[in-house]
């Protein structure tokens, strides 16, 4: 059996498995990654089956005490180590940091299935199983937003792994992540698609994110998003007020734009609370070869652009300027500056692609 489910279904989980197989036939248990959602329902199937062994890798054993602190049979595995059940072989192939140190993936021989746990995933729930049975602009929305939000930061790790995964040039005929559908029909694509987002990945898009508190910062982003698109109609356009908007959605359109403006009013000499939470988030996956701006209306103060500038620069950013501030609610003259600002960026973008 290779891994389990989150902890809230454990029983469920093993209800469902007793009715597919006596567990005492399980002789062996593959945990590919521990985090909860893998392996919360570990200590209701080792109550049913305590002797039975636990392949994983060191720090998957490691990670598999901390959370349950139970002495079972583990087995420490690492890439190339096989385990014969038979018909097949299992194949570990350790893929450290895709997203924890302890994942790794398991081939399985004569079916030619890559269990790819995270990898290849995407936090999708239908009731169809393959690929090929869902609606593929859905699938490849969901695919790359979980690609932007957990695998982003570790892009380097992704384009090695897939070059040894390649090297090994054997037959591939599922890809079974623990997450979201099975790519069946053409399983090539998730990973030629994960090449390709892993090199810098980015479209002909910029990203507008801010927060507003009387609508000030809204229409700047609006005069902003007029100039841009005045200056380039090619460029597609995001908006998105970081107050309403899911910030793994947001993250996502970061993660396929060439640039982002970011805006904020001032408050209590700082940025608001939204705007702080997706900039740590942004900064935290290190996205590269991205340029970004800063603007932001204010009555007193003014401190929101400047530091949004500077955490822009922490994460990694190319801030193109110092901004752009406006007291109090813009005027038609302040909305024209806007445009102007706008159009500036876009040209900066073309000219520095």
């Amino acid at each position: 059996m290779i891994d389990t489910v989150w902890k809230p279904f454990a029983k469920e989980f093993i209800s469902d498995l007793k009715q597919s197989v006596d567990l005492k036939q399980i002789d062996c248990i593959v945990m590919n990654h521990n985090e909860d959602d893998h392996s919360g329902a570990l200590p209701e199937l080792m109550k049913e089956i305590p002797d039975t062994p636990i392949y994983c890798t060191k720090m998957g054993e490691a990670i598999i005490r901390g959370h349950f602190h139970q002495d079972w049979n583990f087995v420490n595995v690492k890439t190339d180590d096989v385990l014969d059940i038979g018909d097949h072989r299992l194949v570990f192939i350790e893929a450290k940091m895709l997203h924890w140190p302890d994942t790794m993936f398991t081939y399985m021989t004569g079916d030619n299935i890559l269990f790819s746990n995270d990898g290849f995933g995407q936090h999708y729930a239908t009731e169809l199983l393959y690929n090929n049975t869902v609606d593929q602009a859905e699938l490849y929305r969901e695919a790359i937003k979980y690609y932007a939000n957990i695998l982003t930061l570790y892009s380097p790790m992704v384009k090695t792994k897939i070059k040894e995964i390649l090297a090994m040039k054997v037959p591939v005929d599922l890809i079974c992540p623990s997450h979201g559908v099975i790519w069946k029909d053409n399983p090539m694509q998730i990973i030629e698609a994960y090449q390709k987002w892993a090199d810098n990945y980015q479209e002909n898009q910029i990203t507008i994110i801010y927060d507003t508190m009387w609508d000030a910062t809204r229409r700047m982003a609006e005069g902003i998003a007029a100039g841009i698109q005045a200056e380039d109609p090619s460029v597609t356009i995001k908006l998105y007020n970081a107050a309403k908007i899911d910030k793994n959605d947001i993250s996502t359109e970061v993660f396929k734009s060439k640039g982002i403006l970011v805006g904020s009013p001032t408050i209590n000499y700082g940025y608001s609370f939204s705007i702080g939470g997706i900039l740590e988030m942004l900064c935290g996956l290190k996205f590269k070869n991205k340029k970004a701006a800063a603007f932001g209306s204010y009555g007193w103060s003014g401190e929101a652009v400047r530091k949004i500038s500077e955490q822009l620069k922490k994460g990694g950013f190319e801030v193109t300027g110092e901004g752009l501030q406006c007291q109090w609610a813009p005027d038609a003259s302040a909305i024209r500056i806007c445009g102007q600002f706008g159009k500036e960026f876009a040209a900066y973008l073309q000219k520095n692609k």
